[in-house]
């Protein structure tokens, strides 16, 4: 046995932990599912210990792999703190997940908030789908997720409302009362489509989507297109070529949310929630100037 615990390793034991798997361990830490194994592998060498098993498709730690993570925690912290205390500052990532519309309206004052209130992090955004995203999150990909929709899981937070409203092109005419109004809508699943169709419905206005496109920038050139009206979020920004409607049933705004990975620090999770709910409210507070 070497009898030397060293650093590298006992990081990825910690994230194996908090990530729920190796392949997330390792995509948090940006290393390969294979060099994290290693440095399991290493620690059970220099402990003489069996610190994983396999369980099934998954793995669990056992006793003393348990026993170690509590230790191994204070090692970090310790370590870290030493570092910090002689002006060496680690450079740790925090990666966002954005939906197309909160990232249009929210990014360019997110990026600066963040970066204000977490100095010791590097801030970086990854701009998807939210089905994406979702998976994206189980799978260690991203930090945070900015999604479009209540906040279904405890540890989310619903941090406000983006307001909605329907654009179509200029020249674009309502088709007369009886027929199916044209819609232009994200690919399914989608909380903005299944919102534009519901409130159709309420109203008792028949829709057919008669144009679907996976990103925004296909639904807006659509719309501009003139191939039917589209809902959108643009947080009281115009848009080139587009003008907003007034003549459709008005849709309830859609709540905007903050999903954290498995294993993120709640100070990360509360901070970012805080951050958007001070956004939000500043937006709102300019529309209403």
């Amino acid at each position: 046995m070497s009898g030397i615990l060293d650093i590298g390793p006992l990081r990825s034991l910690v994230a194996v932990a908090d990530t729920g798997g190796f392949q997330r361990a390792a995509t948090s830490l940006h290393l390969s599912q294979g060099a994290v194994s290693q440095h399991v592998r290493r620690l059970e060498a220099a402990l003489g210990r069996t610190l994983v098993e396999r369980e099934g498709r998954g793995s669990r730690f056992t006793t003393d792999g348990e026993a170690l993570l509590l230790h191994a925690r204070r090692i970090l912290a310790a370590h870290d703190e030493t570092l910090h205390a002689f002006g060496v500052e680690l450079e740790r990532t925090l990666l966002i997940g954005s939906t197309e519309h909160a990232a249009a309206q929210l990014l360019p004052d997110l990026t600066a908030s963040l970066a204000a209130r977490f100095p010791d992090r590097r801030i970086r955004f990854r701009i998807d789908r939210g089905s994406q995203l979702r998976t994206a999150l189980l799978d260690g990909r991203v930090d945070l997720a900015l999604l479009l929709g209540p906040a279904e899981e405890p540890e989310a937070r619903t941090v406000g409302e983006l307001n909605l409203t329907w654009y179509s092109a200029p020249g674009w005419q309502l088709p007369p009362t009886g027929e199916p109004i044209p819609l232009v809508a994200f690919d399914a699943p989608c909380a903005l489509r299944s919102r534009a169709l519901e409130t159709l419905a309420a109203n008792r206005r028949s829709a057919e989507v008669g144009c679907e496109a996976a990103h925004l920038a296909g639904v807006q050139a659509a719309v501009r297109a003139g191939l039917g009206v589209g809902l959108m979020a643009t947080f009281g920004q115009r848009l080139d070529g587009l003008v907003a409607r007034d003549d459709l049933p008005p849709p309830q705004p859609l709540e905007l949310s903050v999903w954290p990975r498995r294993g993120l620090g709640a100070d990360l999770v509360e901070g970012a929630a805080a951050t958007l709910l001070d956004l939000l409210s500043t937006g709102a507070t300019r529309r209403h100037d």
